[in-house]
């Protein structure tokens, strides 16, 4: 009788992944920033096995179908999720890319199983079927859930709100339709996650479709319009039980990284830009009075500079601002990770106590005035925007461009296209991996997935 066994790279626990094989394969987003080329854009596959001949170089590459999707956020179709008591999809596997376009709103399910170097395309949904199932449009980001694969969209088919959630079958990839039940308050949606151990989840918000497509909108900006709240739900209920306002201040609440320890009801939020004082911020949110609050934890102040150097939009400021864009959270929740595309620093912060977080480490590589040179890359541009962690908490895969839109308002010279490693010490300290570096004529690297996992991609039930 033949035995099934659970794939081998779920765990029950964060702890347990911590010891998880190294990745040798990764996954990256790549986007044509001139679609009236026609040509597509792609999910690039890199050797990031250091035994390798063709470590840190592309090894494999799937183009969409279709010109202007513009690939952004992806994720696995499953994960350690799996492993929950209340699962009901036990024997998946982690096989499949769920590649979302952002401006298309068209989804690839992309099979990594028969060849992991050349991945194929088994099923392209349609925009029209999502909007028809789902009533949303453009697709931001993916997460594998207990039950089925979770999908955050960023608004209506006609780029309105408001945006929301919905859900993918595990097996057939059907769009199943929208979570919510009752949404209450929420209106603008961006990222998701849950603390699956007390049965809640948490979203953050952007902007509509409208809001975000054609670059930011300096009135919005400093009409404080686009989203500054986090939201909390039952998660088995699908109902609104709070919203935690920041202050229309705090512009853009964006990515979002509970703690993976189960057990512990916290997490943190990476705030983009201050319309005061063009400061980021890392908020964190936890368990209050029987209810839910929110704290600003970290602040990173923006830089002065001259005008001369500065792209029109912050000539005015006579400042760099960071503009976080990303986080990252290791697995053993000692380490934040903090990316920040106008400047180009990736800061690393030990929040081993989650209110009192400290700066062990920095490095700086591109940046709007500074271009901070890489030693096999030279001087570069774009900045430290997408940023995933290795499950040992070793290795920080770094890329450069935030959104097409969005790049060419910063960076007016045009982003020509990277990925790097950041190596992190095992007591705290960054360093530039000197011979990790991967360019992209032409396009834009974006979002990184590693093979088995990292640690933005799973959830845990047990400690």
């Amino acid at each position: 009788m033949a035995l099934w066994k659970t794939d081998q790279t779920f765990y029950p626990s964060p702890r347990m992944a911590m010891q998880a094989p190294r990745e040798k394969l990764a996954y990256v987003a790549v986007f044509n920033p001139d679609a009236s080329n026609g040509r597509p854009d792609a999910i690039c596959v890199l050797d990031t096995d250091p035994q390798s001949p063709s470590y840190g170089q592309v090894v494999g590459r799937v183009e969409m179908p279709y010109a202007g999707d513009e690939l952004h956020h992806f994720g696995w179709n499953a994960c350690s999720a799996a492993l929950c008591p209340y699962a009901p999809h036990p024997h998946v596997e982690r096989r499949y890319l769920i590649v979302p376009g952002l401006r298309s709103s068209r989804i690839h399910i992309i099979d990594t199983k028969p060849d992991p170097r050349n991945p194929q395309i088994v099923k392209v949904i349609e925009p029209e079927e999502l909007a028809r199932r789902s009533g949303y449009s453009r697709p931001h980001t993916i997460h594998c859930g207990p039950d089925a694969i979770y999908v955050s969209a960023l608004g209506t088919p006609d780029g309105e709100g408001p945006g929301g959630l919905f859900l993918l079958d595990h097996d057939s990839f059907d769009v199943l339709g929208r979570w919510e039940v009752d949404r209450g308050s929420q209106y603008l949606a961006y990222d998701f996650w849950w603390h699956l151990g007390y049965d809640v989840a948490i979203t953050s918000e952007w902007g509509t479709p409208k809001m975000v497509e054609h670059g930011l909108q300096p009135d919005l900006l400093l009409g404080g319009k686009y989203g500054h709240a986090l939201h909390l739900w039952d998660l088995r209920k699908r109902r609104h039980l709070q919203a935690l306002d920041l202050g229309a201040e705090h512009q853009m609440a964006l990515e979002l990284r509970p703690a993976h320890d189960p057990t512990r009801a916290y997490g943190f939020v990476g705030v983009v830009v201050s319309n005061k004082d063009l400061t980021g911020s890392i908020w964190l949110w936890h368990r209050a009075n029987g209810g839910w609050g929110v704290k600003k934890i970290i602040e990173i102040p923006a830089e002065p500079a001259d005008p001369e150097q500065l792209p029109p939009a912050l000539k005015p400021f006579k400042a760099v601002p960071p503009l976080i864009t990303d986080i990252n959270l290791s697995l053993d929740d000692r380490f934040l990770y903090i990316a920040c595309f106008g400047t180009g620093d990736l800061q690393q912060w030990d929040v081993s106590d989650p209110f009192n977080p400290k700066l062990t480490g920095k490095v700086r590589l591109g940046g709007i005035v500074s271009h901070a040179p890489h030693p096999k890359g030279g001087a570069l541009n774009g900045g430290s925007q997408m940023l995933e962690l290795s499950r040992d908490g070793r290795r920080i895969y770094l890329s450069n461009s935030l959104y097409g839109a969005w790049d060419t308002q910063f960076f007016p010279e045009g982003i020509r296209g990277w990925v790097t490693i950041v190596n992190a010490r095992p007591g705290g300290g960054l360093e530039v991996d000197p011979d990790f570096f991967v360019p992209f004529t032409g396009e834009r690297a974006h979002q990184v997935r590693l093979e088995g996992g990292d640690s933005s991609s799973d959830s845990y039930c047990y400690p």
